[in-house]
């Protein structure tokens, strides 16, 4: 007999599939040969802490050996071609879904290779320079691989999020992500995951070139035939641009060419670092911290404060501040956290809303060009290095001047810095009332004990690339498939690779080859 059940145990029992099969014995007379969790979240709203489970007991048999029916990929070495732009995971994700078409998938990224990426990547706390074409930003995985591996999104309503997952789980990752509430697969392990997407990809029959830049489009009568890289020509009967948000060269292209864009709202804002325990000790409502059994505490936090929303982004528990500036003369801060989520400090993005109207010109690059100057404008605060302006938090919140600052996780290095003034007053005058009204919600939240890192600028992307909502294909350019986060339609790992399986899908309809 199989049976699946709610319940609701102490984190001592959540963890251990035997822990979870003993509770069943002890608490409900249920002696089950094996216990599979299907989906945990953890309740910490009251002092007490649960774990709520959706289990599957198997009673007097044994379960199946499978977590899931994997997805088949044909070889698909002699099928039509396709080229996709970018080998983030809107591009990945795409580049899979093609196979399954029977398409075979041209992979072009501007980036190095997953491993070499990573050493380019360590160069930049020593020499104090980011390489513009191998950075967090640009090279296989995108930003998602470098960018903590949160793989839960709010847009479920767009597609098939569960297989997003289970695809993941097929290439490394751990099948846990199955069951959380809040799924994260962590920095330490995704690269392996996507070079092993990366392995199914070529294994198939595609492509995927490294150090290829995108400099552009081949449209003949209306319709994209193909892309120019530099000197090197690839073609093929569609392409899907899969690019990033970061990718300012392709925006500056697209407007060149008359190609149909427009401004698009952003969030603007700081990496906001406490130590991790005392974030342990508020969530967890314990002098304790997390104890034992928990994971590293999270939290989400939103407030509107002048007709504008400012919240949380990105948070990353037991984690670490990264520089993820994607060229010269720039100071970007974004936040990762390893699979552990062991480390001693935890860190979030605290943004705020920023509408195109906010912004003055009428530029449909004005987003992207206010980005810029707040990115040059903390590097110049930096002593012109990848040296973050930072201001202890309460020191932020009463304009004064952090005499010190506490240690963090930035590996770069931090430099003490008026915040508080230089920050334009829209986004420094609302992060100061939102942490006021965060500190009173969660008591010790606000204190200097806390370090506000600027800047964080590339929450989503700047531009929205018009494409039509029925077909997919670039309003005015057929056979176009502007995709994923930096064009503009997803915000997130997960997001980005549903819109890449849906452009997949809508290439595939053109083309004549449907599953």
């Amino acid at each position: 007999m199989v049976r699946e059940l709610q319940i609701r145990i102490p984190p001592q029992d959540a963890f251990d599939e035997r822990a979870i099969a003993a509770w069943l014995h002890r608490e409900k007379g249920i002696r089950p040969n094996a216990v599979r969790v299907l989906r945990r979240s953890i309740d910490a709203r009251q002092r007490r802490i649960f774990v709520n489970l959706t289990v599957r007991a198997y009673v007097g048999e044994e379960p199946d050996d499978d977590l899931f029916e994997p997805v088949y990929y044909p070889d698909v070495s002699d099928g039509p071609r396709a080229i996709v732009v970018g080998a983030g995971p809107a591009g990945l994700f795409a580049a899979l879904r093609l196979i399954e078409h029977g398409i075979r998938p041209i992979v072009v990224e501007r980036g190095k290779d997953v491993r070499e990426r990573k050493k380019d990547i360590a160069r930049i706390r020593p020499e104090q320079r980011v390489d513009p074409e191998s950075n967090y930003s640009f090279g296989e995985g995108g930003a998602g691989a470098y960018s903590d591996g949160k793989l839960y999104t709010r847009s479920k309503k767009r597609g098939d999020t569960d297989k997003i997952l289970r695809v993941f789980v097929q290439h490394g990752a751990n099948p846990n992500i199955l069951a959380d509430a809040h799924p994260h697969i962590g920095t330490d392990c995704l690269p392996r995951v996507i070079e092993n997407m990366r392995k199914t990809i070529l294994r198939c029959g595609g492509e995927v070139h490294f150090q290829t830049r995108m400099t552009s489009l081949i449209v003949s009568g209306g319709h994209v035939c193909g892309i120019l890289c530099g000197d090197r020509e690839f073609r093929a009967s569609a392409v899907i641009m899969a690019t990033g948000h970061s990718a300012r060269d392709v925006y500056r292209y697209l407007v060149h060419e008359g190609i149909e864009v427009e401004a698009k709202g952003i969030a603007v804002g700081v990496r906001l670092e406490h130590p991790a325990h005392l974030i342990d000790q508020i969530q967890y409502h314990s002098s304790q911290g997390r104890g034992r059994y928990l994971p590293a505490a999270e939290y989400s936090m939103v407030c509107q404060i002048q007709d504008r929303g400012v919240y949380s982004f990105c948070m990353c528990p037991g984690g670490f501040v990264v520089p993820a500036a994607s060229g010269p003369e720039q100071i970007v801060v974004n936040g990762m956290s390893p699979s552990g989520r062991n480390g001693k400090w935890s860190n979030s993005g605290m943004v705020v809303e920023v509408r195109p109207e906010d912004v003055p010109g009428d530029s449909v690059l004005s987003m992207m060009e206010y980005q810029e100057t707040l990115e040059r404008m903390c590097w110049q605060q930096g002593n012109r290095k990848q040296t973050a302006p930072a201001q202890r938090m309460a020191d932020f919140v009463e304009k004064r001047l952090s005499s010190d600052l506490p240690a963090g996780s930035y590996a770069p290095g931090m430099i003490s810095s008026p915040l508080h003034f230089w920050l334009p007053d829209g986004i420094s005058t609302r992060l100061r009332e939102a942490f006021l009204q965060f500190g009173r919600r969660h008591h010790g939240f606000l204190t200097n004990q806390a370090t506000v890192i600027a800047v964080e600028t590339r929450t989503s992307a700047p531009v929205r690339i018009l494409r039509n909502p029925d077909t997919l294909q670039h309003v005015r350019i057929s056979g176009l498939f502007p995709c994923g986060e930096g064009a503009g339609y997803a915000g997130g790992i997960v997001s980005a690779g549903v819109d890449g399986e849906r452009c997949a899908d809508a290439l595939s309809q053109t083309i004549g080859h449907n599953n």
